[in-house]
């Protein structure tokens, strides 16, 4: 196939040429282009007190659900029946538990199956009924915002979502008098662990309030306990550091890795402590290794959009180390939404006949956004304008608004589970070094932000051929390299369904991918040892795209990390071993600036 700058010809992604049209223009909002500062001010404002999400587009969800479900009697008796049902199955549970009879075949939904719930003492009346009559609770909200006809999908799914937090927020677990574990530890102790976690609280409001990190978290700190791997930074633009670092094997393959991570979080996650560092695993098998470490960018950076960053991060990193190494092609590596920049990268390349690349690799990256997990719950026009209010008043998206959208996805874990054991339990706060990475977030200018969440999330341009590179369009289906993509069974923000899609843009591509288990960070930082374990197949571009859960069933299970089977593929598309090259290359205008992590990091 094909480019399709010619905007007279679009490849869809099922193969279909169609007709193109020009990229839809940016929102206008009066008739100079430009909304009234003064209604950009209270946007912001009303973003900014509802914590950066739209009340607007909560009640017109709510009244597309109302308004849908009020006309369709028949849905209503169903969930009138299904209420009573529940109500009926809870009595006889609680009846057979006080007579310590065996729970009835229609019980409610386990206990065993929700992690709040698995402690012997919930098995005890009365807090097994809270249990159960919590899980009835959120199992008929579950039916009442499904299958109303006539409502839009979207809407229901953010009623189903706003609903759940609220019942997460009353969950029998989060409170004392409800909670048999919380009792019991109270009486054990005399009541001092609520003493423990009073303290706990003061201290969490009082790092909030000044917006700093815990202790806990803070002892992480790059260059002394994480990113300890040896480089020096080669390069550094205005967005980006490139580090090169050191070989501790006497050979090293030819080609380059270059590592392009997210600019959401530190570059760091993939060079935690150690043990747990992917770039030092990666460098003693045996390859040079380069990892751009992207600026945590404020509000004199509003106007950096989303090609800034392709080319002073990608494009500059990959140039500085085919310059340093002298090799002629470099393996392309990108996570998250770096796996994003860098697979767009790579089309914008193809689409020039720049065939610097060796291989591409994607850890849970997306390039169709059509089914893109939780977060397009947060993404409709509505939401969109108003966040994009609050950026353009701050120049950029603040750290903490992005951490707690994140927080809410997975609030059980990350919200209300602390609430149980650092304030009920008086438990003392745990880190390890992904939590505390996760801690040290970093802000996203207003231009890249609302371009990333617009052009991709929302109108999905890139799967649609429609994103423009340098000015032209580029498809991903121009990637004919061979190419490695990671996915996570329990991944809430690229689901793994979503980035399986790539084997339907990039069809003439020989695509190797592997579903591991864990989530969007744990499942990619998976060093060696037990409990891993990751299925993985290669499918040739000369034959029919599998659909994901047929792949599923049908590819090989290992135990162990997937890094080995990474390493091994990177080897398999690698010249055979030579010297390694020095750090830097003064003569061609790249020497070292300083040690590795850098200075950005420090941001």
């Amino acid at each position: 196939m094909g480019s399709v700058d010619d905007p007279a010809r679009v490849v869809a992604p099922e193969g279909k040429v169609q007709a193109g049209k020009r990229p839809a223009p940016a929102p206008q909002f009066s008739a100079d282009g430009a909304e009234a500062p003064i209604d950009r001010l209270i946007h912001a404002a009303v973003a900014d007190l509802a914590g950066g999400f739209s009340p607007m587009a909560l009640a017109l969800a709510a009244f597309d659900w109302a308004a849908h479900l009020a006309v369709s009697p028949g849905r209503q008796a169903e969930l009138c029946m299904s209420a009573a049902t529940k109500q009926a199955a809870l009595a006889r549970t609680m009846a057979a538990s006080l007579r310590g009879d065996a729970r009835p075949p229609d019980a409610p939904a386990s206990r065993a199956a929700d992690r709040r719930f698995r402690a012997e003492e919930w098995a005890e009346p009365p807090f097994s009924f809270f249990a159960d009559a919590f899980l009835a609770a959120e199992q008929w909200w579950d039916d009442a915002t499904s299958k109303i006809h006539g409502a839009d999908p979207h809407h229901l799914a953010l009623m189903n979502f706003v609903g759940r937090q609220a019942l997460d927020m009353v969950a029998p677990s989060n409170f004392l008098a409800t909670n048999p574990v919380a009792l019991d530890q109270t009486f054990k102790e005399g009541g001092f662990n609520l003493a423990r976690g009073a303290v706990n609280l003061v201290e969490d409001v009082r790092h909030r309030f000044r917006g700093e990190r815990s202790p806990a978290e803070k002892a992480y700190k790059p260059g002394e306990r994480v990113a300890v791997t040896k480089g020096v930074v080669v390069k550094r633009t205005r967005l980006a550091e490139v580090i090169q670092y050191a070989p501790t094997t006497g050979a090293v393959h030819p080609e380059p890795v270059v590592i392009i991570p997210a600019w959401i979080m530190k570059y760091y996650i993939l060079d935690l402590s150690p043990g747990n560092s992917l770039i030092r695993h990666l460098v003693d098998q045996g390859f040079t290794v380069f990892c751009v470490s992207w600026k945590n960018p404020g509000p004199e950076d509003r106007d950096v959009g989303f090609d800034d960053y392709r080319r002073e991060g990608v494009m500059a990193a990959l140039s500085a180390a085919l310059a340093i190494t002298g090799a002629a092609k470099a393996h392309l590596v990108g996570y998250c939404i770096g796996g994003t920049l860098a697979a767009i990268s790579a089309a914008g390349m193809a689409r020039d006949n720049d065939d610097r690349l060796k291989s591409l690799t994607l850890f849970a990256a997306q390039t169709d956004f059509d089914e893109a997990g939780e977060l397009k719950l947060f993404i409709d026009d509505s939401q969109l304008a108003l966040l994009e209010d609050e950026m353009w008043e701050r120049g950029a998206l603040q750290a903490r608004q992005m951490a707690g959208t994140f927080n809410l996805l997975r609030s059980n874990d990350l919200i209300w589970s602390r609430v149980v054991h650092h304030y009920l339990m008086g438990e003392p706060e745990a880190a390890d070094d992904l939590s505390a990475w996760s801690s040290d977030a970093t802000r996203m200018p207003y231009r890249m932000h609302s371009e990333y969440l617009r052009d991709l999330y929302l109108n999905n341009d890139l799967a649609q051929g429609r994103l423009l590179v340098d000015g032209r369009r580029i498809a991903v289906q121009d990637i004919r390299l061979p190419v490695f993509v990671v996915g996570a069974e329990r991944d809430h923000v690229a689901p793994w369904r979503s980035v399986f899609k790539i084997h339907y843009l990039a069809d003439d591509a020989e695509i190797t991918f592997a579903l591991v288990n864990g989530g969007h960070n744990r499942g990619v930082v998976a060093p060696p040892g037990p409990g891993r374990r990751y299925r993985i197949a290669t499918t040739g571009p000369d034959v029919p795209r599998p659909d994901p859960d047929g792949w599923a069933a049908r590819a090989a299970t290992y135990e162990g990390s997937w890094w080995s089977a990474w390493f091994d593929w990177l080897e398999g598309h690698s010249g055979p071993t030579s010297a390694p090259p020095r750090l830097g290359a003064p003569e061609a205008g790249l020497p070292p600036l300083g040690p590795a992590p850098g200075e950005y990091v420090k941001g």
